[in-house]
């Protein structure tokens, strides 16, 4: 009867935990990309996740965002930006770097290529 509790116990927990590791509110943190010579860029890091998770790019200004994967986890062994066209494959401890020409305001996604960890670009 203890053994059976237990198990149960154990499950309960099991549970939970997976629905806060992918159901929970994170807060993301946010970067202005760096603006020299009419062009912008921001490097993220791919590391368990986007950080930073929010880039904030200029209207009309060439931008490149570099990404620097450190997790060996296949899931993030590429970044989507559909809204641009864009997928890269992003070689474990390299930086690949897209270019983007953000010419409408408003905010656009990208993700890993699960769709499981996502980020936010947010042109204004």
């Amino acid at each position: 009867m203890m053994t059976k509790l237990l198990v149960l116990l154990i499950g309960i927990i099991l549970i939970l935990f997976i629905l806060w590791w992918f159901f929970a509110p994170r807060t993301e943190s946010e970067v202005v990309a760096k603006n020299e010579n009419n062009q912008q860029s921001v490097t993220i890091e791919v590391n368990g996740g986007y950080k930073p998770g929010k880039v904030v790019l200029k209207k009309g200004v060439p931008a490149t965002i570099n990404f620097n994967r450190k997790d060996a986890s296949s899931c993030l062994d590429s970044v989507v930006l559909s809204d641009f066209g864009i997928e890269k494959d992003l070689p474990l401890n390299e930086t690949v770097s897209v270019n983007l020409n953000p010419d409408k305001a408003g905010e656009y996604g990208f993700a890993c290529g699960m769709n499981m960890f996502h980020g936010k670009i947010i042109v204004k």
